[in-house]
């Protein structure tokens, strides 16, 4: 697709509503007794689904008043819906109340060595409108015109609920020029990258508060959020793309680090340092980059990668053997990090197909059936629930969770 193509306005899936209740500032850097309570609701009905007063004092420790005002102060501001009432066996019907999916909307971006993505979200945490671009590797002059253009679209298709958009959240690798090499690329493409503040220049863009996350590390906020984060609290995350990268959740927060290298897996070593000598790193063997190599020495289309046609004759042949050697490595890997974090699993997820996501695990639990487990606690390997649309999807829960989340930090669960 061309960098220049300017698509037209997309418009969300649902209906625009009338004249909607304006939206109260919610920001995170001063929030008071009043709204960290009305923060804890949400969370609650976020986590647990609709939910009666009775059952949401119950949960979060405050009195049935205080549950009244705070449900019809967020009723009121559009956040909450009433739903039908429930009959019970005994005393009066209850009535759940549910997060209104046009209450509040968030932007993702992400921005990739071989696509763009955009995803609007709603309220409850559905995609209201998904775009791609795909690319051989994103020229910064052509396409920063191109995510203003989309972005505004999107925006623009939100009508009157176009106030309601409460951020945008960009992911991208924090050295996108990094590996020019190994990519092809010369060094004053790669170099451009690095001398981009992306963060500032969407801001730019939008009258919206901007975020910014690692690509890998928003991926792994989508799977803490919205997938099997909810049933682990500490896990490694590994997301296979062009590059392969991760993250790392502890006591179910993200943890980035010191210098953000937290589940910066694709420079993990394979094999032991020797003299005259520099060991291979992970990026080499399960990065999607090494499959498309083996596609185009073949003279198959190298984008199959990313789809069902991997998996397909006359692809499948050169996928195995990739997933023959990614695997080895990701073994490698879930054993390091076992040894250094203790952690409940490991969750692989990627921007491919979920047959292939299957297969790959598959192979990596064979793989490390190799390994000497002696003095560890075997770890247990998972697939991640998000796929490609992880990164995007990260890159707007930020904005709803700065806006409405109870804890400042990435993310706290409510106690079971």
């Amino acid at each position: 697709m061309n960098l220049a193509d300017n698509a037209p306005a997309t418009r969300p899936d649902t209906a625009v509503a009338a004249s909607p209740p304006v939206l109260r500032p919610r920001g995170s850097n001063h929030v008071g007794m009043r709204q960290f309570n009305e923060r804890v609701v949400l969370h609650a009905i976020r986590l647990n689904g609709s939910l009666p007063k009775a059952d949401l004092a119950r949960l979060t420790g405050l009195t049935a008043q205080t549950i009244g005002l705070i449900t019809t102060r967020l009723e009121d501001d559009g956040l909450l819906i009433k739903q039908e009432r429930v009959r019970g066996r005994i005393g009066q019907p209850s009535v759940p109340m549910a997060l209104n999916p046009d209450g509040a909307f968030a932007l993702g971006i992400k921005i990739g060595r071989r696509s763009a993505d955009w995803l609007l979200v709603d309220f409850t945490g559905k995609v209201r409108v998904r775009e791609t671009l795909a690319y051989d590797f994103p020229d910064a002059d052509a396409l920063l015109p191109v995510v203003q253009t989309r972005m505004r679209a999107i925006q623009d298709g939100l009508g009157a609920l176009a106030p309601r958009l409460v951020g945008v959240g960009v992911a991208a690798p924090f050295n996108l020029g990094g590996w020019h090499k190994m990519l092809g690329l010369s060094e004053a493409v790669s170099d451009q990258w690095n001398h981009i503040d992306l963060c500032a220049q969407v801001q730019a863009m939008t009258d919206a508060p901007v975020s910014f996350a690692k690509d890998t590390s928003a991926a792994c906020v989508a799977e803490l959020v919205a997938g099997r984060g909810r049933d682990l609290k500490s896990f490694l995350y590994l997301f296979v793309d062009t590059f392969v990268g991760g993250g790392l959740v502890l006591n179910s927060h993200l943890h980035g680090g010191i210098h953000g290298n937290a589940g910066a897996v694709a420079s993990l070593p394979l094999q032991v340092a020797a003299p005259g000598s520099m060991p291979e790193q992970l990026i080499a063997h399960a990065s999607l980059w090494e499959l498309e190599q083996r596609y185009q020495a073949e003279g198959l289309d190298p984008s199959a990668a990313y789809d069902d046609r991997a998996m397909s004759a006359p692809f499948a042949v050169h996928t195995d053997a990739w997933i023959s050697s990614a695997a080895l490595g990701l073994a490698q890997c879930v054993v390091s990090g076992t040894a250094f974090l203790d952690i409940d699993a490991v969750v692989i997820d990627g921007s491919f197909s979920r047959g292939m996501l299957q297969r790959l695990i598959e192979e990596t639990g064979l793989a490390l059936r190799r390994y000497n487990w002696e003095g560890l606690w075997p770890a247990t390997v998972i697939a991640g629930s998000i796929g490609s649309d992880a990164r995007a999807l990260g890159g707007a829960l930020l904005p709803l969770h700065e806006n409405f989340a109870p804890d400042r930090d990435l993310f706290l669960k409510a106690a079971s």
